[in-house]
């Protein structure tokens, strides 16, 4: 097997293994995977491993220098979920979910329900992991097999979601592989279907990081046909933009002072901001 060629299973086995962009979901698990498996680690995904034995390893190996800020970026998030499930966010939208399994592994008070959103070969093929394990959710899950270029507001509505309540939405590993103008119209869209006090959390590439810490990964990605299009070094202007209030947007050493992790990083480029942040929606 090549190091980009994903495992096919014999016919009747199940739904084709990810190819193409969504193996990069499977590079993502293997980060969560490898931070599971840590004495000391920022969180715990039983699943992670699961997906990554079920396509190879050796399919995203490319992806490995991406391990480090995958478990930093996964922490983050699961705080800013955890965060706007205190202030009373009952409805939680993933999207571009991938192989996420925060619907199994993270506390939600009852009540909550995650929306999941992604292309439909991938969500098949990470129901039948979780199936294989059975993997039971800590809450209401609706999993919406849709491509986010097509009309997934409206696959959502029809799905039970209420715009009229306050939604914590979740944008991970999504926005650069849209040009701005795509990044804009998503968040435009998420802000209309926003109640005053949703909340919104993201991550994006800054363009020093693309060209020098993380080229790697970027033409292992390329190869992968799932090319970062944009870059965006300023996510809390960019969201203040757009009528959200930022109420997070580490910098490298605050994040890496935060979780006690990146202190390299943090010491050549401490003051840059790290790609994440988290807002909510303006009244």
């Amino acid at each position: 097997m090549s190091e980009h060629e994903a495992r096919t299973p014999a016919s009747g086995e199940g739904p084709l293994l990810p190819s193409g962009v969504s193996l990069t979901a499977v590079g993502i698990a293997a980060g969560r995977a490898a931070e599971s498996e840590r004495e000391e680690r920022l969180f715990h995904d039983p699943y992670a491993r699961a997906f990554v034995e079920a396509v190879g390893a050796s399919a995203v190996d490319g992806m490995r220098d991406f391990a480090g800020y995958v478990a930093v970026r996964t922490r983050f998030f699961d705080d800013c979920l955890g965060g706007a499930a205190d202030r009373g966010c009952r409805q939680v939208v993933i999207l571009a979910a991938g192989l996420d399994t925060r619907a199994f592994r993270l506390d939600w008070p009852a009540g909550t329900r995650v929306f999941e959103l992604d292309l439909p070969d991938l969500l098949a093929f990470k129901e039948r992991v979780l199936a294989d394990r059975q993997a039971v959710p800590a809450c209401a899950r609706t999993v919406l097999p849709v491509d986010l270029r097509d009309d997934w507001p409206a696959a959502l509505l029809s799905a039970g979601f209420e715009p009229g309540e306050p939604t914590a939405w979740l944008v991970e590993g999504l926005l650069p592989y849209l040009d701005r103008a795509g990044n804009d119209e998503l968040l435009d869209t998420v802000g209309r279907l926003s109640a005053p006090g949703s909340a919104f959390a993201m991550d994006h590439i800054d363009s020093a990081t693309k060209r020098h810490r993380l080229a790697r990964v970027s033409d292992t990605l390329d190869d992968l046909g799932a090319t970062w299009k944009s870059t965006l070094d300023d996510p809390a202007g960019w969201l203040s933009g757009h009528g959200w209030q930022v109420a997070d947007a580490p910098t490298v050493a605050g994040l890496a002072g935060r979780y006690g992790r990146g202190a390299a990083l943090a010491a050549e480029a401490g003051g840059r901001p790290s790609g994440l942040a988290a807002a909510v929606r303006k009244g």
